[in-house]
């Protein structure tokens, strides 16, 4: 039996264990798509939580030059993320648009292992890894709420989130094992950081289904053209809060790295920041999700966001090493667990099935674009300033765009 909200068309699981509750019912799609973002960000981020150490201790650069290396990833991810959308859009094959993405990705991971010895050859492989996430994002976004009923988006994207944190905490935990068993052993991470990619890649292929737009029992509707899209008020009050919010975020491999020097860790321990925040990130995505269905997902991404004010202060007050570190990636994880597939949610819930690609793409390039410019601002800031210098300029604009945020969000959420 289906219940009146759910169609029989979209065939659905419920989440198992202590979670099963008062659980919404999660789509085997949504499932089969963590399982692929689970596999995939193990190989990402095994390179991504060793590529600070990489960049200023290996290669001996600058903050600035991180800098630049961070804020690529994020930038870069912006030149096809709406091409890819209007593509899944327009042909409705969002699996295969997605798959091309994780394939590029791929490729490029083996790019590392074999010519990512100098600042140019790590900067291009990565160029060409974050275009490959340009162009599976939207398209997987789009499959998460289109294989999901509109009240359930919040716990549809925590499931997914919540699989995709847990790879991010393997990643860097395979890394770290690596470090620590191969002296200087960069090129290793990278080698089976491509032969992970490969699972991930063959996991799309082989468990996820195109599903296409009204499966979820939304009525049909006419394809708006792009303008459209970015022209609609309440979409345009959430691209223009999370410009803000995401211009005044400041990495978390920033933070690590100066939690680092504050408490003296060496280099194989480094990887293990990025584990712990991506458990934190694992164990609460699906709570908040579900807490975002119920009480709103302008309230919880705004709380979210809020979390990162503490964080940067924790690598600068007094007291132990070990409970600053440990507040910043507790934190960090609240953070994320918050923000990233709530804000997802909340926008697919302003879209139609025959837009939601292009317009999960428009607030995953706004976040992109600015966390460039953010990266870049804050590598420049720290190296010319100092990282106090820095934090405090970030900090107070963090503090400007949440009470903006929050006078143009909560109030469209209360009349809605």
């Amino acid at each position: 039996m289906y219940s009146a909200e759910r169609p029989p068309d979209v065939e659905v699981v419920m989440l198992p264990g202590g979670l099963r509750g008062g659980w919404r019912r999660v789509a085997p799609n949504v499932w089969a798509l963590g399982v692929t973002s689970l596999l995939t960000d193990v190989s990402s981020e095994m390179v991504t939580s060793i590529l600070p150490l990489y960049v200023l201790v290996h290669l001996g650069l600058s903050p600035f030059a991180y800098g630049f290396v961070d804020g690529l990833q994020h930038g870069i991810t912006a030149v096809l993320r709406i091409a890819s959308g209007v593509l899944s859009d327009r042909s409705s094959r969002h699996k295969e648009v997605a798959a091309s993405g994780y394939a590029v990705s791929a490729l490029a991971r083996l790019g590392l292992a074999l010519g990512g010895g100098s600042l140019a050859g790590v900067a291009s492989w990565l160029a060409i890894d974050r275009l490959g996430k340009g162009v599976r994002s939207a398209p997987r976004d789009a499959l998460i709420s289109l294989s999901s009923p509109r009240s359930g988006l919040g716990a549809a994207f925590g499931v997914h989130r919540s699989l995709d944190a847990f790879g991010a905490a393997l990643g860097p935990f395979i890394a770290f094992v690596v470090l620590a068993s191969v002296p200087d052993g960069f090129s290793t991470v990278f080698a089976w950081s491509f032969l992970i990619s490969l699972a991930g890649l063959a996991a799309i292929v082989l468990l996820v289904s195109n599903t296409p737009a009204g499966a979820n029992g939304e009525p049909p509707s006419p394809s708006p053209r792009l303008l459209e899209i970015a022209r609609e008020p309440r979409l345009r009050r959430l691209l223009a809060a999370t410009a803000a919010l995401s211009l005044t975020t400041i990495g978390d491999p920033f933070l690590y790295l100066a939690l680092q020097r504050r408490a003296a860790l060496v280099a194989s321990d480094f990887p293990l920041l990025f584990v712990a925040t991506s458990l934190c990130y694992f164990a609460l995505a699906a709570p908040f999700g579900r807490l975002a269905d119920r009480f709103g997902r302008r309230r919880v991404f705004l709380l979210g966001a809020a979390c990162l004010l503490p964080a940067y202060a924790t690598p600068l007050v007094p007291g132990p090493d070990a409970l600053a570190v440990g507040a910043c990636v507790v934190l960090l994880g609240v953070f994320y667990a918050a923000t990233d597939g709530v804000l997802a949610a909340l926008a697919a819930s302003l879209l139609s099935g025959s837009s939601r690609a292009r317009g999960l793409a428009l607030v995953s390039t706004t976040t992109s674009l600015s966390r460039l410019a953010a990266s870049l601002g804050f590598g420049a800031l720290w190296t010319a300033a100092g990282f106090e210098a820095a934090v405090g300029v970030f900090a107070a604009g963090l503090a400007g765009a949440l009470f903006a945020s929050w006078r143009f969000l909560l109030p469209q959420e209360a009349s809605h």
